[in-house]
């Protein structure tokens, strides 16, 4: 990806992390920004409890927008 990801950003995975039991598409926050293009992501249930906090390259996430984005 070549946008800029920033903290507390909502996030999806773009691939199965099957060993930590995430699938494409699941959607996280950026809690922190580990290194240039490396983001600590947390994954969050319905009921606010964490079950993944993962570090995570900038490929494998896509920002997700709520708003129009200005050409």
């Amino acid at each position: 990806m070549n946008e800029h990801i920033n903290t507390l950003d909502v996030v999806a995975l773009t691939e199965d992390l099957p060993g930590r039991g995430l699938c494409r598409g699941q959607v996280g926050t950026v809690v922190e920004e580990a290194a240039p293009d490396v983001y600590e992501v947390e994954f969050v249930d319905a009921d606010g409890r964490t079950y993944a906090l993962l570090t995570l390259r900038a490929e494998q996430l896509m920002p997700l927008r709520y708003a129009p984005v200005e050409a």
